[in-house]
């Protein structure tokens, strides 16, 4: 399941900051998908704490989203909260928050999924996930037509 995250000030009619983060609660990895003030880096790893979900990259904490937790049947606890950024940020004594703006329980199966700089491989294609079928292989030098 992915959600997209805003974080963003109290007011954006004032404060013009923000990011937009994608949230793979199955990867446990998060993403930085547009940005204006907030600097956080491209991509990092989730954690969760007993009621906050935790951004981070290389074990340091970046970004702290209360309230926000996923359980196992892939229930978000709630649409919005207060996001605390790391201390030493020059933007971290703002009071930051999150909204949920998109939730997608897609399912995707990819022969090379390629996330945040890593590539892991699957053994099935999403039409072999979707038909049973498999792809027929033409070697070079291979007469034969798939068919």
């Amino acid at each position: 399941m992915r959600l997209t995250i805003l974080i963003n000030g109290p007011d954006p009619t004032v404060n013009h900051d923000y990011a937009v983060l994608w949230l793979d609660t199955g990867e446990q990895r998060w993403s930085r998908e547009a940005h204006a003030g907030i600097d956080l880096p491209e991509w990092g790893e989730i954690h969760y704490s007993s009621d906050s979900t935790v951004l981070s990259r290389s074990a340091e904490p970046l970004c702290v989203l209360h309230d926000l937790r996923v359980n196992g049947r892939e229930d978000v606890s709630c649409a919005d909260g207060i996001a605390t950024l790391s201390p030493e940020a020059s933007y971290a004594q703002i009071v930051w928050h999150w909204r949920l703006q998109a939730v997608d329980r897609t399912r995707i199966y990819a022969d090379n999924a390629l996330f945040a700089g890593e590539v892991s491989a699957r053994a099935s294609s999403p039409m072999t996930a979707l038909t049973g079928a498999t792809a027929a292989r033409v070697l070079p030098g291979d007469v034969r037509r798939p068919g």
